[in-house]
């Protein structure tokens, strides 16, 4: 898993870039996307068709059209493979070669690579910015920064100590030593606030509060794979991390209860106590509640 492979390295190198590329779906050039599609296409009518479809001019709700020169549409099923064989030049093969000894990760437009010293980030951050210049892309100038793994031993004073990757925050925590049980500060991820944000998001889109014409039972047959697969992905690492989403998906309950049953309109605290009652008699209901998570805040 990247993430666990990204800890371990963060863990054996005391600075990361974390790079990002603006606008890169918009800003591939035609040119040297379609050499790097040549080298591993041969059908000469997949060929043609590819620059047919890179070139077809974008249609707006008014009629109008827009011609293209560059650039793969966003979500169009074969743009994330043409982004992904163009960056595979422009990218990794280049560090391949002018930096064989750096371990790095890559997905999408999102990157990593790991530094001995603050100097050598910098000096890979300007070369590896020209070489995006040379492939006629830019690296974001705020999604771009050197960021200082800090932890107990590594206890320099440096303005990035965290950074975000695949749905994690991987920084500076309080952790505890499973044999000796004593505390220390690690390196380490756990699910970022931006994921916790796009979580509840998808909660409220399926609109649970106000399905009173469903039963309990029904709301979690939809939701738990939804949770399930959070739980599996996010709770591999820091899992304590997961709680306030939890949490939410109670509080959601609770106010499910409260426009269900008309004795419980207004009456939040009994609301939650039924839920809390219902979690402990039921706990293989739910995901979360099999974890022992069955109220609003504990």
């Amino acid at each position: 898993m990247p993430i666990g492979v990204t800890r371990k390295r963060c863990w054996q190198y005391d600075f990361v870039l974390e790079f990002d590329i603006r606008g890169l779906f918009d800003n591939i050039d035609h040119t040297l996307l379609l050499r790097a599609v040549r080298k591993h296409v041969k059908c000469k009518w997949s060929l043609l068709y590819i620059e047919r479809w890179l070139t077809a001019p974008m249609e707006m709700e008014d009629g109008t059209r827009i011609e293209r020169s560059k650039g793969t549409p966003q979500g169009g099923v074969v743009s994330p493979v043409l982004a992904n064989l163009f960056l595979h030049y422009a990218f990794d093969a280049w560090m391949a070669r002018e930096y064989p000894d750096l371990p790095w990760c890559r997905y999408a437009d999102d990157g990593l690579v790991h530094c001995r010293t603050e100097a050598e980030a910098a000096a890979v951050k300007a070369k590896l910015a020209a070489r995006f210049a040379e492939c006629h892309l830019e690296m974001h100038p705020d999604k771009t920064k050197i960021v200082y793994c800090k932890d107990a031993k590594r206890k320099g004073k440096y303005l990035n100590t965290r950074f975000d990757f695949l749905g994690y925050c991987f920084g500076p925590k309080a952790v505890k030593n499973k044999k000796t049980k004593e505390v220390f500060t690690n390196f380490t991820p756990q699910v970022s606030a931006s994921s916790l944000k796009s979580m509840r998001k998808s909660i409220r889109e399926l609109n649970l509060r106000r399905r009173t014409h469903v039963a309990l039972a029904d709301i979690a047959q939809e939701i738990n794979p939804i949770l399930l697969g959070w739980l599996n992905y996010y709770g591999a690492y820091t899992p304590s991390a997961l709680r306030p989403i939890w949490h939410y998906v109670n509080a959601t309950l609770v106010v499910w209860v409260m426009r269900k049953y008309k004795r419980y309109r207004g009456a939040k605290i009994r609301a939650g106590r039924l839920i809390e009652v219902i979690a402990v008699k039921r706990r293989r209901l739910f995901v979360h509640w099999k974890l022992g998570v069955t109220g609003m805040f504990a």
